[in-house]
Order: structure tokens, then sequence, then C-alpha cells
């Protein structure tokens, strides 16, 4: 099980169970929702978030059609963001989990439109555009 919150602590929340895939997301919405170069993504199932603590601060914002970001209304720390046609998974901001992991990033995605100012240092796998996981 792991755990996480927001910057102010208002949102506490818990996965009872497995991160999917760390993907870095250099998408531009990805960086303006995260202000940096990258997002850090993992997949989870939605049975598997669980809410402790905050649920009147949770706020979401329709970035794109049928993709909303959901985030704190006290701190604006991005927690996740979920589509309704794929109601059975969730991408975590895993920058908000509390518990230390093992996993490390596997892919990045979105490379075709990252920032010219980062300079990715890995041999990781890119992709110009979203990879399906």
């Amino acid at each position: 099980m792991l755990s996480g919150s927001c910057l102010c602590n208002g949102i506490q929340y818990e996965i009872r169970g497995e991160l999917g895939d760390i993907m870095q997301c250099h998408c531009q919405k990805c960086r303006k929702a995260n202000g940096s170069a990258f997002a850090a993504n993992a997949a989870i199932p939605t049975t598997a978030f669980v809410l402790l603590k905050g649920k009147e601060l949770l706020a979401e914002y329709e970035s794109t059609p049928d993709v909303f970001r959901v985030f704190c209304k006290t701190c604006a720390s991005p927690l996740y963001s979920r589509r309704p046609h794929m109601p059975e998974l969730l991408r975590l901001r895993i920058g908000t989990l509390d518990t230390k992991i093992d996993g490390k990033p596997s892919s990045h995605i979105f490379v075709g439109s990252k920032a010219e100012w980062h300079d990715i240092c890995d041999d990781k796998p890119q992709y110009d555009e979203r990879q399906v996981v």
C-alpha cells in the first residue's frame, strides 16, 4: 500500500494496489499543469485509489475533451487525471506520493513537443506521441 497527499496535506489518499509503468509526459498541457518540464505519471486502477481525507477539496478541470485533471482547490497540487471513457483507470501524479517507491520511469511520451530548454539525459524509450499503456 502507498500513501500520498497534496502540498497543504488537506487531501490524503492511499493506493491499494500496484503502480503501473511510470511515464514522463512532456506534452505542453502536462508541463503547464505541473509547472515543470514534464509530469511523472503512473496508471492505477480506479478501485485502488482510496481517498482518506479532503473530498471537499477536490476540483477538476477538463483540459481537453474527455480528459479531467484533478487537483486540490487549496494548494493546486495535481493529483491524477481521469477519462470518463476509461472509468477503470486513473493516471496518478507520482510526485504526490509520500511513500517511497522502487519504480523508475520506463519511458518518455510526447517528446515531439517537449520543452526546448530541457534535455532528456537517460536511455529510456522516447515516443513523439502517447505510448498506449
